[in-house]
């Protein structure tokens, strides 16, 4: 324990330790001046060499730090207090700060042994002048010592608990700034997820259906302009419905579509949308009584229905697409199927990944809307068999629907 370890309260209490020495060793000074001593000149010289070398021991650092320096220290003055209880019987009460000096500098192995040995010391010195022996005489130092080794030990379980507790505090609170730097990393990961699904089934949607519309009005131009600037209308059209969606993505609001009005009638002008723009055969039913959803809820279902049939034109060869949206009782679900060429669905790469970078995404942002609201999303598809995709997401109760909404 290091003097900047020490707090005010320990500060005080090795104050008193000095002044108590202090004050003994002047009052065997003046008993022995007053009472005439022949030894006095001599108890006078020895409580000030114990007075200067128990000042000295607590002026040096490595009386503190080093075992070795506080033994030698310690040595010398139990060797002076021992010639001042030679010349006085006054020197026994000195054995009570010493016992507490001994406890603190020397481990608890050697402490002990050096505070019995002290009570002994002072046992026999104080018979030594006084020719006898008595219960005080003898309890008294053993009472003192083991007074002291109580309040040493005490303290100093009081302080290795009082270390262990700021220990943990010093853990709690790391793993406490650990755990909000890990709460902004995860915030920031799942923005960045979300933001990357919104720009996949959006953005980057509609560049693909204007790279295709323009391709197509490029391929027919010469000798059919009517139907290439037809294409290049659509593409227009695209243009503009992607950059009303980039605002309202940017500004967070709901689709255009869903603005103006429902999810079904979202669906089936999309589904519209798509083929003239795909020259697919799409077809949209819906089945069972439409039900108010939350706002998440349709906006998931749009952009999954986006998503799919976005991936049906890219990569299906597909002839005919059927989506289905069914309400029930606790559970809302779409279907979206085509006759395409199908895949493996284990053979998917993960999104990003470096055997085929930019793939993999479409599915991946499904399933994590899907997640996140409580639902499931499935894929069903083998080569020369189709796809079919069918998500399913929880109804909330009546009275929870404008809460979620909102």
């Amino acid at each position: 324990m290091t003097a900047h370890s020490l707090t005010p309260v320990l500060r005080a209490l090795r104050s008193c330790l000095h002044l108590m020495v202090a004050a003994l060793l002047a009052l065997a000074a003046v008993r022995a001046v007053a009472g005439r001593a022949p030894n006095a000149p001599a108890v006078l010289a020895t409580a000030a060499v114990l007075l200067a070398l128990f000042a000295l021991g607590t002026r040096i650092p490595r009386v503190r730090s080093s075992a070795r320096t506080a033994a030698g220290w310690l040595t010398a003055v139990t060797l002076v207090w021992l010639a001042l209880l030679a010349l006085t019987p006054d020197g026994v009460w000195l054995a009570f700060p010493l016992f507490f000096v001994q406890l603190h500098l020397l481990p608890l192995r050697r402490s002990l042994p050096a505070v019995a040995a002290t009570t002994l010391a002072a046992v026999a010195g104080f018979g030594w002048h006084t020719h006898t022996l008595s219960v005080g005489t003898v309890l008294g130092p053993f009472l003192g010592a083991a007074v002291a080794v109580a309040v040493v030990l005490g303290y100093q379980a009081l302080y290795r608990e009082s270390e262990q507790r700021r220990r943990l505090i010093e853990e709690l609170t790391a793993t406490r700034s650990e755990l909000a730097a890990a709460e902004r990393a995860a915030g920031r990961l799942a923005e960045r997820e979300r933001l990357a699904r919104e720009i996949h089934d959006t953005l980057a949607q509609g560049l693909s259906s204007i790279q295709l519309l323009l391709r197509a009005a490029e391929r027919v131009l010469p000798q059919q302009p009517t139907t290439a600037l037809g294409h290049v209308r659509q593409a227009r059209t695209t243009a503009v419905d992607n950059l009303a969606e980039a605002r309202r993505f940017v500004q967070a609001l709901s689709p255009p579509a869903l603005e103006a009005g429902s999810l079904p009638a979202a669906l089936e002008r999309l589904c519209a949308t798509t083929a003239r723009s795909s020259g697919l055969t799409v077809h949209c039913q819906v089945s069972g009584a439409p039900l108010v959803l939350p706002t998440p809820h349709e906006v998931a279902l749009l952009r999954i229905a986006q998503s799919a049939l976005a991936n049906t034109v890219r990569h299906a060869a597909a002839g005919r697409v059927e989506l289905t949206l069914s309400y029930m009782d606790t559970e809302v679900a779409l279907d979206v199927v085509d006759d395409g060429a199908g895949f493996r669905p284990a053979d998917v790469p993960a999104p990003g990944s470096a055997a085929a970078p930019g793939t993999g995404f479409g599915l991946a942002a499904m399933r994590a809307r899907a997640r996140a609201l409580q639902g499931t999303l499935a894929v069903e598809s083998a080569p020369g068999e189709g796809t079919a995709i069918a998500v399913t997401l929880p109804c909330p109760a009546p009275d929870a629907a404008p809460e979620a909404a909102s």
